[in-house]
Protein backbone atom coordinates (compact mmCIF):
# COMPACT_ATOMS: atom_id res chain seq x y z
CA UNK A 1 0.00 0.00 0.00
CA UNK A 2 2.88 2.38 0.64
CA UNK A 3 4.61 4.10 -2.26
CA UNK A 4 8.37 4.50 -1.80
CA UNK A 5 10.03 7.89 -2.09
CA UNK A 6 7.05 9.98 -0.91
CA UNK A 7 7.34 12.29 2.04
CA UNK A 8 3.68 13.20 2.40
CA UNK A 9 1.10 10.55 1.74
CA UNK A 10 -1.36 11.70 -0.89
CA UNK A 11 -4.89 12.48 0.16
CA UNK A 12 -7.05 10.08 -1.76
CA UNK A 13 -10.30 11.30 -3.19
CA UNK A 14 -13.62 9.54 -3.17
CA UNK A 15 -16.80 10.43 -4.91
CA UNK A 16 -18.01 13.46 -3.01
CA UNK A 17 -21.76 13.02 -2.79
CA UNK A 18 -24.51 14.59 -0.82
CA UNK A 19 -25.21 12.54 2.22
CA UNK A 20 -24.34 12.27 5.84
CA UNK A 21 -20.86 11.36 6.89
CA UNK A 22 -20.17 8.77 9.52
CA UNK A 23 -19.59 10.20 12.97
CA UNK A 24 -16.07 10.99 14.20
CA UNK A 25 -16.56 8.38 16.94
CA UNK A 26 -17.09 5.76 14.22
CA UNK A 27 -13.95 6.99 12.40
CA UNK A 28 -12.00 6.51 15.63
CA UNK A 29 -13.39 3.01 16.09
CA UNK A 30 -12.45 2.04 12.53
CA UNK A 31 -8.93 3.47 12.92
CA UNK A 32 -8.44 1.73 16.27
CA UNK A 33 -9.69 -1.54 14.79
CA UNK A 34 -7.21 -1.34 11.93
CA UNK A 35 -4.33 -0.70 14.34
CA UNK A 36 -5.36 -3.63 16.54
CA UNK A 37 -5.31 -5.87 13.44
CA UNK A 38 -1.75 -4.68 12.79
CA UNK A 39 -0.73 -5.14 16.44
CA UNK A 40 -0.02 -1.44 16.94
CA UNK A 41 -1.11 0.96 19.65
CA UNK A 42 -4.61 2.18 18.73
CA UNK A 43 -4.58 5.47 20.69
CA UNK A 44 -5.86 8.14 18.27
CA UNK A 45 -4.19 11.55 18.18
CA UNK A 46 -6.42 13.41 15.72
CA UNK A 47 -8.74 13.18 12.77
CA UNK A 48 -8.08 15.33 9.71
CA UNK A 49 -11.36 15.70 7.82
CA UNK A 50 -11.24 16.77 4.16
CA UNK A 51 -14.86 17.40 3.12
CA UNK A 52 -13.93 18.55 -0.38
CA UNK A 53 -12.25 15.20 -1.04
CA UNK A 54 -14.65 13.06 0.94
CA UNK A 55 -11.86 11.67 3.10
CA UNK A 56 -10.93 11.58 6.80
CA UNK A 57 -7.39 10.78 8.01
CA UNK A 58 -7.03 9.18 11.44
CA UNK A 59 -3.57 9.58 13.00
CA UNK A 60 -2.15 8.03 16.17
CA UNK A 61 -0.21 9.26 19.19
CA UNK A 62 2.55 6.66 19.52
CA UNK A 63 3.44 5.95 15.89
CA UNK A 64 3.38 7.66 12.51
CA UNK A 65 0.63 5.64 10.84
CA UNK A 66 -2.42 7.15 9.16
CA UNK A 67 -5.66 5.47 8.19
CA UNK A 68 -7.58 7.20 5.39
CA UNK A 69 -11.32 6.59 5.42
CA UNK A 70 -14.16 7.32 3.06
CA UNK A 71 -16.23 9.89 4.94
CA UNK A 72 -19.58 8.51 3.82
CA UNK A 73 -19.12 4.77 4.01
CA UNK A 74 -16.26 4.44 6.50
CA UNK A 75 -14.37 2.22 4.04
CA UNK A 76 -10.62 2.09 4.67
CA UNK A 77 -8.93 3.65 1.62
CA UNK A 78 -5.31 3.33 2.73
CA UNK A 79 -3.02 2.70 5.68
CA UNK A 80 0.36 4.40 5.36
CA UNK A 81 3.27 5.78 7.35
CA UNK A 82 3.21 9.57 7.64
CA UNK A 83 6.83 10.40 6.85
CA UNK A 84 6.13 14.12 7.05
CA UNK A 85 5.27 13.78 10.76
CA UNK A 86 8.52 12.12 11.84
CA UNK A 87 10.56 14.45 9.60
CA UNK A 88 8.87 17.41 11.29
CA UNK A 89 9.69 15.95 14.72
CA UNK A 90 13.34 15.50 13.73
CA UNK A 91 13.43 19.06 12.40
CA UNK A 92 11.99 20.70 15.51
CA UNK A 93 13.79 18.37 17.92
CA UNK A 94 10.70 16.84 19.51
CA UNK A 95 11.65 13.35 18.25
CA UNK A 96 13.71 12.87 21.43
CA UNK A 97 10.71 13.63 23.64
CA UNK A 98 8.51 11.46 21.41
CA UNK A 99 10.66 8.37 21.94
CA UNK A 100 11.56 9.06 25.57
CA UNK A 101 7.94 9.80 26.42
CA UNK A 102 8.78 13.03 28.17
CA UNK A 103 7.41 16.49 28.01
CA UNK A 104 9.39 19.24 26.31
CA UNK A 105 12.08 19.28 29.04
CA UNK A 106 14.44 17.00 27.10
CA UNK A 107 14.05 19.05 23.93
CA UNK A 108 14.66 22.26 25.88
CA UNK A 109 17.76 20.83 27.57
CA UNK A 110 19.52 19.50 24.50
CA UNK A 111 18.58 22.47 22.29
CA UNK A 112 20.00 24.82 24.95
CA UNK A 113 23.21 22.77 25.13
CA UNK A 114 23.45 22.74 21.33
CA UNK A 115 22.97 26.52 21.17
CA UNK A 116 25.62 27.07 23.86
CA UNK A 117 28.01 24.79 21.94
CA UNK A 118 27.41 26.79 18.77
CA UNK A 119 28.15 30.05 20.58
CA UNK A 120 31.31 28.56 22.11
CA UNK A 121 32.51 27.30 18.71
CA UNK A 122 31.82 30.71 17.14
CA UNK A 123 33.81 32.51 19.82
CA UNK A 124 36.71 30.05 19.64
CA UNK A 125 36.69 30.26 15.84
CA UNK A 126 36.90 34.04 16.00
CA UNK A 127 39.76 33.76 18.50
CA UNK A 128 41.65 31.29 16.26
CA UNK A 129 41.20 33.62 13.28
CA UNK A 130 41.96 36.92 15.01
CA UNK A 131 44.77 35.99 17.47
CA UNK A 132 47.37 35.09 14.79
CA UNK A 133 46.66 38.43 13.04
CA UNK A 134 47.15 40.24 16.33
CA UNK A 135 50.50 38.43 16.99
CA UNK A 136 51.74 39.28 13.47
CA UNK A 137 50.76 42.90 13.97
CA UNK A 138 52.62 43.07 17.32
CA UNK A 139 55.77 41.36 15.92
CA UNK A 140 55.72 43.56 12.83
CA UNK A 141 56.41 46.68 14.88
Amino acid sequence: MEEKGRIASPTLQTSVEDGSWILPAQMIQIGEGEMRKMGRDPEVDRIDIRPDKGVAKVTFKTHFTEVQLDGLSGEVLSIETRHSDWIEKVHDGSIVDFYLGGDEATKLTYSTLTAMGLILMSLSGFYLWYYPKLIRKIKGR
